[in-house]
């Protein structure tokens, strides 16, 4: 039989199992892959825990921001209204003003008015009184003239 060296090679392979057979390195190494399958198993577990506080911080940003929505939105709606309320009273208030000015405007009208009134039945009386005054002396009616000066003083106070 001719040993070839196919055959020292299997020989030499078969001694080289039973060697780490022999060694224990089957249980260091089954060993080594254990520890690393329970590494990666925890960070396995390590990566869910963190994507689960992920997902509860980004529910709690987007709560927080859905409040900050709302919130915006009262504000607004808020200054709307308070700005609503601004415009109303100051369109009530110019009302009123021009009312006031109106009313006001119409007073100094009918006493200018009023003042015209008077002094044209002034005039109209004192050129009433003075036209008779001529037309007594004229004519000579009136035979005591202090008697008919003191009747149109007189006259002249009452219309006046």
């Amino acid at each position: 039989m001719a040993f070839d060296a196919s055959f020292f090679a299997l020989v030499a392979l078969i001694l080289f199992f039973v060697l780490l057979w022999y060694l224990n390195t089957h249980r260091t190494i089954a060993k080594s892959l254990d520890e690393r399958a329970g590494r990666i198993q925890s960070e396995i577990e390590e990566a869910r825990e963190l994507k689960e506080e992920a997902k509860q911080q980004l529910a709690e940003y987007q709560r927080r921001r859905r409040e900050a929505e709302v919130e915006a939105r009262e504000i607004v709606a808020g200054a709307k209204r308070e700005a609503d309320a601004i415009v109303a009273e100051a369109r009530v208030k110019s009302e009123e003003y021009v009312a006031r000015r109106t009313a006001a405007a119409e007073q100094k009208i009918a006493q200018a008015e009023a003042d015209a009134v008077a002094e044209v039945r002034s005039s109209a009386v004192n050129i009433a009184i003075q036209a008779a005054a001529t037309l007594i002396r004229e004519k000579g009616l009136g035979a005591d003239t202090g008697l008919t000066e003191r009747s149109i003083e007189e006259v002249r106070r009452k219309l006046n």
